[in-house]
């Protein structure tokens, strides 16, 4: 920590010692704050006269928004009343009565009652913390609040009104593990006060000491976030979680300092994360999917209640909406480009997770204006129903790593409305800290590794990546692309590889061509990972994909492999894949995949 702290700058050591001092302080006071707020002490803080009076207000300031469902939510609100939940590749779990809050339901795993911002959360290889959280955000609860609102059942409120009981009772504030990180927190304040509005003026949530205990709790959310941002030199998607968290809170109790200062944060944080085309800088298209919305939902919060917003700011959201749709392919789906949690603001929309169609609906955006994203490093070469990812961008987090992978220069292709090369996905995090750098390595891309190196190397920490490999586009045109990166010029022997991309629509033919610029003897392994259900089979010079072959020229050695694809956090499907490698003087190599 001390070397780590060498390398900040004077101020930002300066903070981070008064966070720590504080953090310190509240070990003391948090279990007083949280005991001693009683109902009077939440009337004269709400400036309310009785519950009765600050629930109505509430339920009239809370958020709603526009969206239209794409699931079955009376099936989804169903679930919700049996209190069945698949989270997280955790497959359908029954979480019971009462529901045991800190426990992993995989593994059996439970973590114990504590101070939550000083608790050790990770059980690398043991269990996910994630699981856990996951439950508590209760967005799982949110089709009973659209069910009711269809059909005015009390079931649905009632049964979501006995959840969220449970989760104050057994969740005491800053006590256990689902106030370690304050992201769920904040997240926690999105879902509750989308529920309050849903479900605020039902007879199941009219009983005093129920909304005495909910809105207590729920300001005690808002207290909690307002004390534990998560303040770094370098801001993610968890302070910006943070900061939506307290506008919704501040918001919801007509709190002007809270609802004041977490938009000034965002604004603040807006084109510090975002780039000038919209991309998100953590390399991840489901990051970018989850900041979009805890930038948006804020947005279209404050336009609820008639409040200002700056245009760049709405100017900004839509570019961020616009690469979402030019990240779309013809099957409705986004590449698997970076990490992927499934993590969802506030998932009205009820997409799965690589359908993240829901951000530019929100936004009203129907089109992309562009298809080249520089300042991300997003590249798509699409025509039809041909629709190619390609990334040339930074490694993520302003060059930390973050959810960023090793895949510059990596691709994904869809010929003709098939998927047919994907990238592996990032399958888990703390859970097997062997998976996540298997997932986030080069060899689980569509790029060249050369001498068997990273093109970024991985240190020990799950959230970081070395800045080595700094992209440079060479060519960026609608349907032909070409770029190169410096991850291997450490190398003893340095080598740059180049890759030209070419999409032929008339055909539905692409053309990969690699080169690489330098000098001496290397190993090189050029790895084309298929989508799970294609099965390739070598023949002479090229290999069938069923309805496309892969042909390709050059003298390279080539096998079909056992892979693995990760659609989403915790799933891992078996996958082929095909590696072309060669050991001597560089040299190209062409493939070119077209109808069969």
């Amino acid at each position: 920590m001390l070397a780590r702290a060498a390398r900040k700058p004077p101020r930002v050591v300066a903070r981070r010692a008064i966070a720590e001092a504080q953090t310190e302080l509240e070990r003391i006071l948090s279990p007083r704050r949280g005991s001693r707020f009683d109902e009077p002490t939440l009337l004269r803080a709400a400036g309310a006269r009785s519950i009765d009076d600050l629930w109505e207000r509430c339920v009239r300031r809370a958020p709603a928004f526009d969206v239209e469902p794409e699931h079955d939510v009376i099936a989804a609100a169903e679930a919700a009343v049996a209190r069945r939940v698949d989270l997280l590749g955790s497959g359908a779990i029954e979480l019971g009565t009462p529901i045991d809050w800190n426990r992993d339901p995989t593994t059996g795993v439970r973590w114990p009652n504590g101070y939550s911002p000083r608790m050790d959360y990770v059980r690398a290889g043991v269990a996910d913390v994630k699981l856990p959280w996951e439950i508590s955000r209760v967005q799982w609860l949110l089709p009973a609040g659209q069910a009711y609102a269809q059909t005015g059942d009390e079931r649905y409120a009632a049964a979501a009104r006995d959840v969220l009981d449970e989760w104050i009772a057994a969740n005491p504030y800053a006590g256990t593990v689902n106030w370690a990180v304050t992201m769920e927190v904040a997240l926690r304040v999105l879902s509750w006060s989308w529920l309050l509005g849903a479900l605020g003026r039902s007879e199941s949530w009219a009983d005093p000491g129920f909304r005495s205990r909910f809105l207590r709790s729920l300001w005690l959310h808002g207290d909690y976030t307002r004390r534990h941002l998560e303040r770094s030199d370098v801001n993610g998607n968890h302070f910006t979680a943070d900061a939506a968290g307290l506008v919704f809170a501040g918001l919801l109790f007509d709190r002007r300092a809270w609802a004041d200062d977490g938009w000034q944060l965002l604004v603040g944080e807006l084109p510090r994360q975002v780039y000038d085309d919209g991309v998100d800088f953590e390399a991840s298209a489901a990051y970018h999917r989850l900041v979009g919305e805890l930038f948006a939902l804020p947005m279209l919060y404050r336009q609820q209640l008639g409040l200002v917003v700056p245009e760049a700011y709405r100017s900004r959201l839509r570019s961020m909406a616009g690469v979402t749709v030019a990240l779309t392919g013809p099957d409705g789906l986004t590449p698997l480009w970076g990490d992927s949690d499934d993590a969802r603001a506030l998932p009205l929309d009820g997409r799965q997770p690589r359908d993240h169609r829901g951000l530019p609906q929100l936004l009203g955006v129907e089109a992309a204006h562009s298809h080249a994203f520089p300042g991300g490093g997003v590249f798509v070469l699409a025509s039809g129903d041909d629709h190619i990812f390609v990334d040339c961008g930074p490694v993520g987090l302003a060059g930390r790593g973050g959810h960023g992978h090793n895949d510059c220069l990596s691709f994904e292709a869809v010929l003709d409305g098939q998927r047919l090369i994907t990238d592996s996905g990032s399958y888990v995090y703390t859970a097997s800290p062997q998976e996540r750098n298997r997932f986030r390595a080069t060899a689980a891309h569509n790029t060249p590794r050369i001498d068997g190196a990273e093109q970024n190397r991985i240190p020990e920490s799950l959230w970081q990546l070395e800045n080595d490999a700094q992209p440079e586009v060479r060519v960026a045109k609608p349907l032909r692309f070409r770029g190169s990166h410096t991850g291997y010029l450490r190398l003893a022997e340095p080598v740059r590889p180049v890759r030209t991309i070419t999409l032929d629509p008339a055909t539905h033919t692409l053309v990969v061509e690699d080169e690489f610029e330098g000098d001496g003897v290397h190993e090189i392994e050029i790895p084309y990972h298929f989508v799970p259900g294609i099965e390739p089979t070598l023949g002479n010079g090229e290999a069938s994909l069923g309805a496309f072959a892969l042909r390709w020229q050059g003298d390279w050695n080539t096998a079909v492999e056992d892979a693995w694809v990760s659609p989403s956090y915790g799933v891992r499907v078996a996958s082929r894949r095909i590696v072309f490698r060669r050991s001597g003087p560089l040299a190209p190599l062409t493939v070119t995949i077209a109808p069969a």
